[in-house]
Formats: structure tokens, sequence, C-alpha cells
């Protein structure tokens, strides 16, 4: 028969990992500590409103409106905007180093520098759709990666693309309005 204190023993180690690993699996972000002070990084995500224009027996795609966020290493951003041909003023600023982290540490984490640059195709019968571009240069590193959204194509776009999509839209969301 095992004596109740070995029991006790026992399960201390075994409550302990379950502490440590419960807030771990719980939690779906990444960590900010793998954005090391050293990594230099370089953002430029685009994102374009296309319209599909028939002339008779031509076809283009024209961007109906182009969305620029460009984001330094040191945390300055430059926000452009051009609709319908019309440039409209740059607004620049800055965003705090834990956003910068935060990004840093997905895009380096995740292993997007290593996503292939594959192009996506877009159904034939869509008229009007968002096209979406990011360039990502960490460490002297580049990878540019270009797709649409989801409900316009029938290739499969990973989940860490779209992702970094919705981080990066966050930061534009905040100089859009």
């Amino acid at each position: 028969m095992v004596k109740p204190i070995y029991l006790v023993l026992g399960a201390i180690p075994i409550i302990a990992a379950i502490l440590i690993s419960v807030p771990l699996l719980i939690k779906n972000e990444i960590p900010t500590s793998a954005a090391n002070y050293t990594d230099e990084i370089e953002i430029v995500y685009t994102k374009h409103q296309l319209k599909k224009i028939s002339n008779g027996i031509t076809e283009r795609i024209g961007a109906q409106k182009t969305e620029i966020l460009y984001i330094k290493n040191d945390g300055e951003v430059k926000y452009s905007v051009t609709e319908q041909g019309y440039i409209k003023p740059d607004i620049r600023s800055h965003i705090d180093e834990e956003k910068l982290n935060k990004i840093k540490a997905l895009i380096k984490e995740t292993g997007f520098i290593a996503i292939p640059s594959e192009s996506f195709t877009v159904f034939d019968n869509v008229t009007e759709y968002q096209k979406s571009n990011v360039k990502v240069t960490l460490n002297g590193r580049v990878n540019q990666i270009h797709w649409p959204q989801q409900n316009v194509t029938g290739d499969f776009i990973p989940p860490i693309i779209t992702k970094v999509e919705s981080e990066l839209d966050l930061i534009m969301s905040e100089f859009s309005e």
C-alpha cells in the first residue's frame, strides 16, 4: 500500500506543470519576447480596392482606393491614401514599442518570412474585390506576398497571412478615421 505522503509529493509536480501549461495553451497570442532589440524590420502594407472595368472588348482592373502603410524599425509610420486617382496628404505618426514588438514577434516566430511568394487566382466573375500586399524586411531578409480577399479565390490563404493582415489593419484603422 502506498503511503499518502508519497501521493501528495507526487502530485505537486503534476499540479505545478498544469498551472504553468494551461495559460500557455489558452493564450492565442505570440509572446513579444520573441522580438529582440537588435531585430531590424521594415513593413510596407498595401490594400487595394479593385474594380474590373469593361470597355466592350477589353477589360482592365483599376484601383478605386489604395491605402499604404509604411512602418520603419524605429516605429515611425507613414500612411498614404489614393482615392479615385487623387492622392491625399500623407499622415505621419509613431506607433509605440509594444505594438512594434508584437508585429516583430508575430512575423519572426510564425515563419512569415519563409512563406513562399505565390500568387492567388481570382474568380473570373468577380468585378470588385480587395487585394492586399505586404513586403517585410526582417534582418535583411525580404519577403513580399500578394493575396486577394478569401471569398474571391478558390485558393487557400494561410492563416498567418490573415493574422498579419488583421494586425496591420488595426494600425491602419487608426489613421484612416
